[in-house]
């Protein structure tokens, strides 16, 4: 039996590297709920429930983030995850760790959220989610930074990512207006990224007593107004620079990314359809005998 891969020429429309089932499309939906409900808990929980006086909530969510992702992966993976599919995951999952660290500690800076978002655009939401949770984990590997905030890492990276590919497709928006939208993209997501994340941390400095500490049971304004003072204070300034080397990478070296990006799911042909048939069982035809020679077998010319 032979495969063949039929590959047409790249003509605007977007290639799916996984394709999303019912499977995968309820399991993103569920550890996203969930996801709203570990990183909102503070601002959701009503102020007579266990929930909101509780100390063990956020690691109650830290456990059992890692196991819906995983569940999540998994899921897709056995939906959609072919071989070129992993090795693209794993090359950029690479690349993304290694960007990561380059500014660690300066202010914010992570410029990873410009190849996140490329690679949400080109490959689809799918592949996205799974790429932005797979880097922020490699990532974390590789810099030491495990703890009970590295799950919130990944679906909110995930979530990045995942966007990304559910904007409008390349074959309505192309050239200088596509580096724009995917530039005004990288800079919100890049700023809510941050904001989501001190969602994550705030609850821990309750015991700080300030002015912007969470208060178990207050009414949603006041925690509301003390979460927007903690996050002018605290992390506005790692935001800001963060959204502005995405929006500066995405201008400048995101259209040659893109086009390398578009150049090898082309390549890698994740969509080719593909068709079996026989192999060929005809035989090489016995080959004629030789003429026999002329005068009887004797040399020469014809007398």
């Amino acid at each position: 039996m032979t495969r063949a891969h039929c590959m047409s020429p790249w003509t605007g429309r977007r290639v799916r590297a996984v394709r999303l089932g019912p499977r995968s499309v309820a399991a993103l939906v569920l550890v996203s709920a969930v996801g709203v409900m570990a990183f909102g808990w503070p601002l959701l929980a009503d102020s007579a429930s266990g929930l909101a006086h509780s100390k063990d909530a956020p690691w109650l969510f830290a456990a059992l983030l890692p196991l819906l992702l995983a569940v999540v992966v998994a899921t897709i993976a056995d939906v959609g995850l072919d071989a070129k599919a992993i090795a693209m995951l794993g090359v950029l999952a690479a690349a993304g760790a290694a960007l990561r660290p380059l500014g660690a500690g300066t202010a914010g800076i992570e410029p990873m959220f410009f190849l996140m978002v490329l690679s949400g655009r080109v490959l689809g939401p799918g592949f996205g989610f799974v790429l932005g949770a797979v880097s922020m984990f490699a990532s974390a590997l590789l810099t030491g930074g495990v703890g009970p905030w590295m799950p919130f890492q990944m679906l909110s990276m995930g979530w990045v990512s995942m966007g990304a590919g559910l904007l409008p497709g390349p074959d309505r928006l192309r050239g200088r207006r596509e580096m724009l939208l995917l530039a005004v993209y990288g800079t919100l997501s890049s700023l809510l990224y941050g904001l989501v994340m001190n969602l994550q941390g705030w609850p821990y400095i309750a015991g700080l007593a300030s002015g912007v500490s969470f208060v178990p049971g207050d009414p949603l304004p006041d925690n509301l107004a003390r979460f927007l003072a903690y996050c002018l204070a605290t992390s506005l300034g790692w935001d800001l620079p963060r959204a502005l080397i995405t929006i500066v990478l995405t201008l400048t070296v995101g259209p040659t990314v893109l086009k390398a990006l578009r150049r090898a799911t082309r390549r890698a042909a994740f969509d080719a359809p593909v068709a079996f048939a026989p192999a060929p069982t005809a035989t090489s035809p016995e080959p004629a005998p030789a003429p026999a020679p002329e005068n009887g077998g004797r040399g020469g010319l014809p007398l």
